[in-house]
């Protein structure tokens, strides 16, 4: 087939909708059905009516040849091979042989047919020439049977080609007749089990598009266990999911737009925080000139985070300012926030060496720290230790071209249902009135490092393990 034709029948089928489609595939697919099977049953019936007529025939020959010559009637040969359709019978069996013929026997015919030796091929073919290419010329059949050896008929072909005109059209009606009711049924029966789900599916796609916030367009699955009970069950959840991510990124985005006001009224009062901190330097209490520069650092970290966030328009993180910097003194920092639960009495444990350095970004860093630390304070101030004495213990330590750092308490640990979106925004909290922000805010620090932040069980407490890499030299990089 051509591809334009392929083309055309596409354009043609693709202008009806689905189930007009499968009616006309239908109906197609059994009328081919129907020529498969007509081919054979013509050439069969073809057989059979030359069988018949070569029986007839031998009855006829041996009836004339039975009776005494003087007793038949003078008409009786020509009424007889009239009656079988034969201008001409000629019989040879038993040591005899007898020919009946009405006027001249014609000096030629058309063509040979030998029913001794049937092949299917041939029989196909010779139904098909009688049907489509016949011959005003008489056609000579041979057969045998019935104690003869052989018998010979020639007969006229145009009382075969009308009979199976005739089966052909009879065979025509009934295909069509079968292929109306199969396709009604089959129609029928893919409208119900199949056009009608599928245009319940898509007409829910299409109304849940309108408005997919409203969870009352989600659809409802039907008990269905095949493939289509399968489509809307993994609709269902589609549909569930893509909801709830449309209605959380909404809340989101109006968090992110009171964050951004509030980030701009923080900015003003942490300045005026820092005007007043820039105060104490004129103080001369040891105690305030020892707290006084972690407090402008901090103040410091807390504007220029504010400032970052207005300026991007949202809470998205610059790329880290990298620098080798010692990580002792940032450990040591830490060591305050155990003052944010003072009535539970945390102890705080470092164990870094002085010498080691770390490649990063000293506030970012920070805030990775900080956030991990104040989870810590937080679990141990509200469900306290259940082995021994309240404690944070940091360490850290070089692994060839990494820096590792280890952060643990003695709590009782983070619940399994927590675990995993432990680092997912507003889902992996496990304190009471916790945002659920640290642990992501920390993980999404450190992934811009190149690092990796882990919850380490085989630690036997809850720790955390940071992992920072060195940057690459432009040699290595290269």
């Amino acid at each position: 087939m051509r591809p334009e034709q392929t083309s055309l029948g596409g354009r043609i089928l693709s202008q009806f909708g689905l189930s007009a489609r499968l009616l006309l595939l239908t109906v197609l697919f059994v009328m081919i059905a129907e020529v498969l099977i007509y081919v054979p049953s013509v050439a069969n019936f073809r057989l059979t009516w030359l069988n018949d007529r070569l029986a007839a025939a031998q009855i006829a020959a041996m009836v004339l040849d039975a009776a005494p010559e003087e007793s038949l009637p003078e008409d009786l040969e020509i009424r007889l091979l009239q009656g079988v359709g034969a201008r001409a019978i000629a019989l040879r069996g038993g040591g005899r042989r007898s020919l009946l013929a009405a006027g001249d026997v014609p000096p030629e015919v058309g063509k040979t047919v030998d029913l001794r030796d049937v092949r299917w091929v041939t029989l196909v073919q010779d139904a098909f020439d009688v049907l489509l290419t016949p011959t005003d010329k008489p056609i000579r059949v041979i057969g045998s049977g019935m104690g003869v050896d052989f018998v010979e008929m020639i007969l006229d072909q145009r009382p075969l080609r009308h009979a199976m005109i005739e089966f052909s059209r009879n065979i025509l009606f009934l295909s069509l007749f079968i292929s109306i009711i199969t396709a009604g049924l089959v129609y029928l029966t893919l409208q119900w089990v199949i056009v009608r789900p599928v245009r319940r599916l898509t007409g829910n796609i299409a109304e849940f598009s309108s408005n997919p916030e409203d969870a009352s367009r989600v659809i409802r699955p039907t008990d269905r266990v095949d493939e289509i009970g399968l489509a809307e069950q993994a609709l269902a959840r589609m549909e569930t999911t893509l909801a709830d991510e449309l209605r959380q990124k909404r809340r989101l985005a109006q968090l992110g737009l009171a964050v951004s006001k509030i980030n701009h009224e923080l900015r003003n009062m942490l300045t005026t925080a820092q005007l007043l901190t820039d105060r104490l330097d004129n103080v001369s209490d040891d105690s305030v000139q020892r707290i006084a520069p972690r407090l402008v650092s901090t103040l410091d970290r807390a504007i220029a985070f504010c400032e970052t966030t207005l300026a991007y328009g949202r809470a998205t993180e610059p790329l880290p300012q990298r620098r080798l910097i010692p990580l002792a003194p940032l450990i040591d920092e830490l060591s305050n926030l155990t003052d944010l639960a003072p009535e539970v009495g945390i102890a705080f444990q470092a164990d870094v060496p002085d010498g080691l350095m770390i490649d990063a970004d000293p506030d970012q860093l920070s805030r990775v720290l900080v956030n991990v630390v104040r989870n810590a304070v937080q679990a141990l101030s509200q469900t306290g230790s259940p082995n021994g004495h309240p404690c944070i213990d940091i360490s850290a330590h070089r692994e060839g071209s990494n820096v590792v750092i280890l952060i643990k308490d003695n709590g009782p640990g983070i619940p399994e249902r927590a675990k995993a979106n432990l680092f997912t925004p507003f889902q992996g909290s496990a304190q009471k009135g916790g945002t659920g922000l640290g642990l992501p805010i920390a993980a999404e620090l450190v992934q811009l490092h190149g690092g990796t932040i882990i919850l380490d069980e085989g630690q036997g407490k809850t720790c955390f393990k940071i992992t920072v890499p060195d940057r690459l030299s432009p040699v290595e990089a290269g």
